[in-house]
This record gives C-alpha cells, structure tokens and sequence, in this order.
C-alpha cells in the first residue's frame, strides 16, 4: 500500500523556504522543513512545488492552488515509482524522451543566459513607438469581427475577390460559397487592436464598420467583416508599460537570434545522405530554426502572430 505523509506548509511560506533549504548547499545541509510530504520513503521537497507554482508565481497562490499542486506531485511520485519499478526508466523509447527533456532545459537556459543583459527601452524609444503607432494607442478601437475561413484553390481566389468587392453585405458571399460547395468556418470574435498581429491591424484600421477585407491564406482564403467597432485610446502613461515589455522582448528575441546565427555559422554541421534530395525542408529550415528558437526558448517571448494584411473591400 502506498503511504504519502503530508507536512503542512503554508503556501505563502514556500518560497521563502524553498530558498532558504537552497541556500544551506548540499541535500545533506538541507533543513527539515524543507521536505513537505514523503511516499514510500521517497521525500518531496519544497524547491520541486515551487518550481511546480512557478507559472502562477505573479499572482497569489491561495491554500487551494498549494494543495492540488502537491497532490499532483503525489500522484506523479507514485506513477513514477511504479515506472522504475517496471524498469521503464531504462526503456529506450523513455531515455531518447528524458534526453530530448534536457536538451530543451539546457537550450531554454542558455538562450535566458545570454538574454538576461538586454538593456530596457529609453524614454525616447517608447515615445518614438507611440507615436508610430496610433493604430493600437491614440488611434485604438475595440473590433467586432466576422472571420470566414475559406478553402478555394488559388485560381479561383480572383473570383472570389470579384464577388467579396460586389456584394453587399457578407451574406451574399456565404450564400455564393454554398452555392458552389465551396467549404468555409465562420468565427466571430471581439478583439482589442493589441490582440491582433501588427501586420492585420494595419489593414483594419484603416477600415470603416461594415467592410469586408479579403486575404489569401494557403487553404484559400480570409474574409474579414468588420461588424463594429468603437474608440478606446490609451494615452502614453498608460501605454508605457507595455511598449515596455513588447520592445524588451523584442530585443531578447533579435538577441537570441543573433546567438543561434553566431552558434551555427562557427559550428560543423553536417547532413547525413544526399543534401540534393531534401533541398527543401533543409532551406526552410535553415532559415526559420534562428527566429523560431529563439523566440520558443524566451518565457513570455512568443513568436509572431502574421499573415498579409487583408486588403479593404468597400460593401
């Protein structure tokens, strides 16, 4: 039978612990407290909650959020046990798994390493980025949108943009669609200007309510129907603090890119087999791994969101 003790620690106490057990040095140094429950001997320490709540570490961590996240440390001890017992920790398919596990912590570590110097934006930098952009500060609107995902070959999507630039409203373009089986989703969404990719925002803004923009995608089509919209600017002090962190982020990112550039271009790669049989994915990957790595191992760095700015259709 399984046996789980629990310690109980509150939750405000648990980093405060949890660096403290760290600072002692080894696991021999460790104080008690340091361990919050034992299952079959098998001792659960404060650091490895901690690093469980790191995620929610901005906000408070009530009793409740604590105590699902030992329990689920629990359950994870004795399904591991179980694992080793089984000699599953020795299986070939779970060592190739736990290798790639690490190779991802070490590259993820690195690239916070070599990011962690980034110099924050300067006055002058966040007013000049203001300024370049009322679309999403001066000039910001909250937008009631009608998205159709279109599947179309690429040869009728000049068809489609005569039809989306006649009709009247988006209902006669979804009764086109269905007339010619063409398939199609519809989403409707209220987003701020902040939510949607710079490159997208650019094209709505400029757009009054009740037009429809239509772009390609690579199954076909995009047809945005701006349903409404209303005003809600947000002056410079408001603004600050986000220019802030999207320029720092910014800057992490071209950092991390310039790293992975600098790393690939004074190391040896080789391909195994014949290059000209893939030239393709290679190519692609080439030129995407820098920008992709470099913005996935950044937390709170996410790649960008973009795809061509959709062209206004007047109704």
């Amino acid at each position: 039978m399984a046996l789980a003790i629990h310690f109980s620690i509150p939750a405000a106490l648990l980093v405060a612990l949890t660096l403290g057990a760290c600072s002692e040095g080894g696991a021999e140094a460790r104080p008690a407290f340091g361990i919050i429950a034992k299952v079959n001997e098998q001792e659960i320490r404060a650091a490895e909650l901690s690093s469980v709540l790191a995620p929610a570490a901005a906000q408070a961590v009530d009793e409740a959020a604590y105590d699902l996240a030992l329990e689920r440390l629990i359950d994870q001890e004795l399904m591991v046990q179980q694992a080793r017992e089984r000699s599953l920790d020795r299986d070939p398919r779970v060592l190739s798994s736990i290798e790639a596990a690490q190779r991802e912590i070490l590259a993820r570590a690195y690239l916070e390493q070599v990011t962690s110097a980034t110099a924050p934006p300067s006055d002058a930098e966040i007013a000049a980025f203001y300024a370049a952009h009322p679309e999403l500060f001066a000039e910001r609107r909250i937008y009631s949108l009608q998205e159709l995902q279109i599947q179309l070959p690429a040869a009728r999507f000049d068809e489609l943009q005569g039809r989306v630039a006649r009709a009247v409203g988006v209902g006669e373009v979804t009764a086109w669609l269905a007339q010619e089986g063409i398939p199609f989703q519809i989403a409707n969404a209220v987003k701020p200007a902040e939510q949607l990719p710079l490159d997208s925002l650019k094209g709505l803004a400029g757009m009054q309510d009740g037009q429809m923009a239509l772009s390609p995608t690579e199954a076909g089509a995009l047809l945005v129907h701006l349903v409404a919209s209303r005003r809600q600017p947000v002056d410079e002090a408001g603004a600050r603090p986000m220019i802030g962190r999207y320029l720092t982020n910014a800057r992490k990112v071209a950092l991390a890119k310039a790293e992975m550039e600098r790393l690939r271009d004074g190391a040896r790669i080789e391909y195994a087999g014949e290059p000209a049989a893939v030239p393709g994915p290679i190519a692609r990957a080439r030129t995407e791994t820098a920008a992709a790595t470099a913005s996935d191992g950044l937390p709170g760095v996410a790649a960008t969101d973009s795809h061509p700015a959709p062209a206004p259709v007047s109704p």
